[in-house]
């Protein structure tokens, strides 16, 4: 029997530019939401029908500002996808929102909807941070915003960004305590990163800051676990972590390579052996929505190659790791077909990787050198069996 299955719906409309995103096309004054909730309403029931008879684990609004989406169409969104497919007796429904008090407003209406698990942007309790990081809210106002969400929803996540530049460890570790002062089950904790096509990698090419130093952000990673982990929420992944039994079961569902639906413009998806891509711009995807009953841009066939090794790619992300060996029943390899055996083993040498015959993890020591360790090990043959 399957995995549960996961849909993700993207709401694209954002009310500022990110800075740090390159997704800016999503800014807009105004929408057509009657055309919009149509079009969602279409291209989920596409998805549905080529996926039918599917338990549904969990929802997941985001994108650009999906806490701004009228709760009635929440509803419907919900209701529909709770009809295409049965639901979990204990389905996640999260919704992403920012700080502000204009959302914070609306998350009591967002639970009478159906959400049961927000999500909050919160991304620095420090108001010079936030400045640098461009966004609208200050901190007083984010700590409204969560008081409230605290008390609308059962489950609450928010996320901080840390290795700022110029940030101390020691204004990081006052921030962390802080943080882990307010009871939420699950943190997101990103370090910060410079993506090309953005506003903060045409001001580093400027010179206007520079990243952090890899040995110092090394030192922020590992206060990070060290104080998470006696404050009884581990990481779970690499960015993530949670109280037992309240990480994120839609994110769960990707980084171990489950089924998800992704639903709206720009939204990706995996279903089967298949990668989805909607059309990004909210203009292109009604229209296609009108044009085929769906806002598809493209589907690409993966090849058992292609899966396995993003199947490894996500699951050593997790502090769980992977079974090689049901990886390789999944996708038609050997075992050691999957992974550089050598790497492995002079990797394990220096205690960056933990095998136990089948099993395969990052340790703590390597678990802050992932992208360099996947790039060693994960080398999948192409000869299947």
């Amino acid at each position: 029997m399957p995995a549960p299955l996961a849909l993700y719906i993207h709401w694209p409309f954002c009310v500022s530019k990110c800075p740090y995103c390159d997704f800016n096309s999503h800014v807009r004054a105004a929408i057509d939401e009657d055309a919009m909730a149509a079009a969602l309403l279409a291209d989920m029931a596409h998805e549905a029908a080529l996926m039918p008879g599917r338990t549904l684990g969990s929802i997941f609004f985001g994108g650009g500002t999906p806490s701004l989406m009228p709760p009635t169409l929440v509803a419907r969104l919900i209701d529909a996808a709770t009809t295409h497919w049965t639901p979990a007796a204990d389905i996640e429904i999260t919704l992403e929102a920012n700080p502000s008090s204009v959302e914070a407003a609306r998350f009591a209406d967002l639970s009478l909807a159906g959400v049961n698990r927000v999500s909050l942007g919160l991304q620095s309790l420090d108001n010079a941070a936030l400045q640098f990081l461009g966004r609208a809210h200050d901190v007083t106002e984010a700590l409204a915003a969560l008081d409230t969400a605290q008390e609308q929803f059962d489950r609450v996540s928010f996320d901080l960004i840390y290795a700022l530049p110029g940030q101390t460890l020691d204004a990081w570790q006052a921030e962390l305590d802080r943080a882990l002062g307010f009871g939420t089950g699950h943190l997101s904790l990103y370090q910060l990163t410079i993506e090309q096509g953005t506003r903060f990698a045409s001001d580093v090419r400027r010179g206007e800051f520079a990243p952090m130093d890899d040995d110092l952000a090394a030192e922020f990673f590992a206060c990070t676990q060290t104080n998470t982990e006696k404050a009884g929420l581990p990481a779970y992944e690499t960015s993530n972590h949670a109280r037992p039994g309240q990480e994120s079961r839609h994110n769960l569902t990707y980084w171990r390579y489950g089924d998800y639906a992704g639903v709206g413009p720009g939204a990706h998806g995996r279903r089967r052996a298949m990668a989805t891509e909607r059309h990004k711009k909210p203009e292109n995807f009604l229209s296609a929505v009108a044009r085929n009953g769906h806002g598809l841009r493209l589907e690409n066939a993966l090849s058992l190659s292609e899966q396995a090794m993003e199947a490894l790619l996500m699951g050593l992300r997790l502090r769980e790791g992977v079974r090689l060996d049901v990886m390789a029943s999944r996708f038609g390899f050997a075992p050691d077909a999957l992974v550089d055996c050598n790497a492995v083993s002079r990797l394990q040498g220096h205690g960056l990787i933990i095998r136990n015959g089948p099993h395969l993890a990052l340790s703590e020591a390597g678990r802050p050198l992932l992208d360099a360790i996947l790039a060693d090990i994960v080398t999948i043959e192409p000869v299947a069996v």
